[in-house]
């Protein structure tokens, strides 16, 4: 395919037989493809969420490099992820399976690259369903903080954050057309969110502050002296809301004509977001009224306490009301993706209880178990959240330290394997090489800087446990490889046979 300033198919490429491509790829259809295109893109756009990432974490950001770094890193950062998901999307299109990056690993490294892969990129999915949920039970506590005096102590938050979660497994229940549906409106309803939103902190407030303030104020709150460092810390806010675009290929089996959409969908994912999502900040930014009394609002949301100063109370809880709908919707997709990648892992026989977690619905197609299993994980994740203040930023960073590095392992090993990696119908051409190198050196670049601490002095209340999850998650991932490694394996390597892909396609195993 000639290279394009859009390196996406020409509509003159013909459309796969998804059904074909998968059983060559080893595995029998077992769910349904009733996902669109559209939806697709949608799955991953509501994952990053825009409205869930930036607003959750603007306070960290205002104390972490303040105005300057969150507009000038959320640019540049998105620039570099948009380099990440080019050349993941790239991969996706040769291998459109559920189990997505490590299945991607697995055929271009060999089974302990997909083994610790998929170990990486469960923890990030399974640490990004707790991260969204808890950040939607902080804006519903804040809401109702506004609307009836109501308190958000830890134990009330974490009660949200478990209706929340229970909310979105049965929606995820009921099958993906629900799903897919519930994402296309997701993303009309973050746009026009986004745009009310800055539209709204335009028109009203009486004071607004400097585009100089806007684009240049560096605050440091960290307790570190060094700026740079500073700086580097505040890159989470955007880092971790761009994450998640690995929804599209976790539903590519879900999807029509995956080998080109699921591509289509991780891109555009990105880029839509990178857009939106400088708005967003810059209109929040814009808008805020009193720095310091921000920072430190009551309702333990800053960008509530910018609505309610700019707005008033009426006004600031009718666009938290947005902003926690769009947080449910990023949940809801989030546990769609998670979920499918429980059931590929648990497909190849790679978690514990296998067996049950791949267990199918006959009614829905939907992998009922494993939905269960990543809302449960979820809950327990987020559990520290009750004693310490900071835990919340530890589940962030899970998330981040866990999916990112996952992002670029496929890529890596396509670039390894040369001219030995086949293509799919969706491909960067020429450009394949320097966009995926510069992918890689970034995602290692990221990696070691999330496992730095973000607050001095370092205490066991403010150091930063995500060096100390991805090491748990490693030495786990090892002691169980020598547990499951006779049985795990994607189908080249450990193929199930006839009757197990048989009842597997029936929803019996």
């Amino acid at each position: 395919m000639s290279p394009s300033p859009d390196p996406v198919t020409s509509p003159g490429v013909p459309q796969q037989d998804e059904e074909k491509r998968l059983r060559e790829l080893g595995y029998r259809p077992v769910l349904a493809r009733r996902m669109g295109g559209f939806g697709n893109f949608a799955i991953s756009f509501s994952v990053i969420s825009i409205l869930s990432g930036c607003m959750t974490l603007y306070g960290f950001g205002m104390g972490a490099g303040g105005p300057a770094v969150m507009l000038w890193g959320w640019a540049g950062v998105g620039l570099f992820v948009l380099c990440v998901g080019l050349a993941l999307a790239e991969v996706t299109s040769a291998y459109p399976t559920s189990g997505a990056l490590y299945y991607m690993a697995d055929r271009l490294g060999g089974r302990r690259w997909g083994w610790y892969t998929g170990w990486l990129n469960l923890l990030g999915l399974l640490g990004a369903i707790a991260g969204i949920d808890y950040g939607a039970a902080l804006f519903t506590g804040a809401f109702m903080n506004l609307q009836w005096g109501f308190e958000p102590t830890p134990g009330k938050t974490m009660i949200i954050f478990c209706v929340i979660l229970l909310l979105h497994a049965v929606l995820n229940l009921f099958g993906v057309r629900l799903v897919s549906l519930l994402n296309s409106i997701s993303v009309w309803w973050h746009l026009a969110g986004v745009a009310l939103i800055v539209g709204t902190l335009a028109i009203v407030p009486d004071h607004h502050q400097s585009p100089s303030f806007v684009f240049t104020e560096f605050v440091n709150d960290t307790g570190w002296d060094n700026p740079l460092y500073v700086a580097a810390i505040g890159l989470l806010l955007a880092q971790y809301t761009f994450s998640g675009y690995d929804a599209s290929a976790h539903l590519s089996e879900e999807t029509s004509n995956a080998s080109v959409s699921a591509a289509r969908g991780i891109v555009r994912s990105i880029w839509v977001s990178w857009l939106a999502g400088f708005v967003l900040l810059a209109g929040l930014t814009f808008a805020i009224q009193d720095y310091d009394a921000t920072l430190a609002s009551e309702t333990g949301v800053p960008p509530a306490q910018i609505l309610l100063d700019g707005l008033g109370t009426d006004g600031a809880s009718a666009l938290m009301l947005v902003v926690i709908v769009a947080q449910l919707f990023c949940g809801n997709a989030e546990v769609a993706a998670a979920s499918r990648m429980v059931f590929a892992f648990s497909r190849d026989k790679a978690l514990p209880g296998s067996a049950l977690w791949r267990k199918v619905s006959d009614r829905t197609q939907t992998p009922v178990a494993a939905v269960w299993l990543s809302v449960a994980v979820a809950c327990v994740l987020a559990l520290p959240s009750l004693y310490s203040a900071t835990a919340y930023g530890a589940v962030t960073a899970i998330n981040v330290i866990g999916i990112t590095p996952a992002y670029a392992i496929p890529v890596l090993l396509r670039l390894r394997a040369g001219d030995r990696f086949q293509p799919g119908p969706w491909n960067l051409g020429k450009w394949s090489k320097p966009i995926g190198w510069t992918a890689v050196v970034w995602v290692a670049c990221v990696t070691v800087l999330f496992c730095l601490p973000q607050s001095s002095p370092v205490t066991v209340d403010t150091m930063n446990y995500a060096s100390v999850a991805l090491a748990v998650v490693l030495v786990l991932a090892t002691v169980w490889w020598f547990v499951a490694r006779r049985s795990y394996g994607t189908p080249t390597t450990a193929a199930y046979s006839d009757r197990e892909q048989a009842e597997l396609a029936e929803g019996i195993v």
